[in-house]
């Protein structure tokens, strides 16, 4: 049942958080603030038995996967709250849905927030994924942008095997509240099925994509006014033509059919 809970208000019981459906996928309702706040109030709460809460997103690229891929959408919503990470999904909420959507949660923007909210509450982090080199330049310009925030260790994300295995046992000791995991999509949600049974001291596990590419400086944001008009990938595309042009050619009409038809 939907929740009227919101702003201050937004309890650390995610059960409580109202959710939309956008494009077929279940999507909290909540703020870049809310879920900074939300992220944090769960980190003040004592692990889970049953091991980390698990916190992801979607954009019209993992909107078409999860249509196309039924093993991958059980991967997605079985999250325990799942962000809006695209403009366009918040645009379709708010003509075809009863519980439109307040803004984009882009994790790249909820990121600087939650470290520097971070910094006064004591909670903790784990960076994990990417290149050994991009992976240590968002520590250090973590620390730039919230000098205070304790990050318990990094790790890049290229383990396997045995020196997996070790790691996430180094994690688990660790026991940070908050492990932010950059694997890009289908990976990081894949690694959270796989893995997150070992990691039960971590409270939770926020999937983040290219997250660290982004706060490292190896990747450029889109100008502003074009991701308010819902028009980054069209950045993203200019940069990088032949990575992506394939990708949005087929995964853009199937993200835009899903929210014409599948948000309510």
């Amino acid at each position: 049942m939907r929740s009227s809970i919101q702003g201050e208000a937004v309890a650390a019981d995610l059960d409580r958080v109202r959710t939309t459906f956008v494009g077929g996928a279940r999507v909290a309702c909540l703020d870049l603030q809310e879920m900074a706040r939300l992220m944090l109030d769960l980190a003040w709460q004592p692990a889970r038995a049953q091991g980390p809460y698990y916190l992801s997103s979607v954009n019209g690229e993992v909107l078409a996967r999860r249509f196309f891929d039924r093993e991958f959408a059980k991967l997605i919503d079985r999250a325990d709250s799942i962000a809006a990470d695209g403009q366009p999904l918040v645009a379709a909420s708010k003509i075809f849905s009863s519980e439109p959507l307040p803004e984009r949660v882009a994790t790249t923007d909820l990121y600087p927030i939650v470290a520097r909210m971070a910094q006064e509450t004591g909670a903790t982090f784990y960076l994990f994924g990417a290149s050994e080199e991009v992976n240590r330049a968002a520590y250090e310009n973590t620390l730039r942008i919230a000098p205070g925030v304790n990050i318990l260790g990094r790790s890049h994300g290229y383990l396997k095997g045995a020196a997996l295995h070790a790691k996430l046992d180094e994690i688990n000791t660790l026991a940070p509240d908050i492990l932010w995991l950059a694997m890009g999509v289908p990976l990081e949600q894949q690694f959270v099925h796989d893995h997150a049974h070992r990691l039960k001291n971590v409270k939770m596990i926020k999937t983040s994509g290219g997250l660290f590419d982004f706060i490292a400086g190896a990747r450029k944001r889109a100008p502003q006014w074009m991701q308010e008009a819902g028009l980054e990938w069209a950045f993203r595309l200019s940069l990088e033509p032949r990575r992506l042009v394939k990708r949005y050619l087929t995964t853009n009409p199937v993200a835009a059919y899903l929210l014409l038809t599948q948000t309510r």
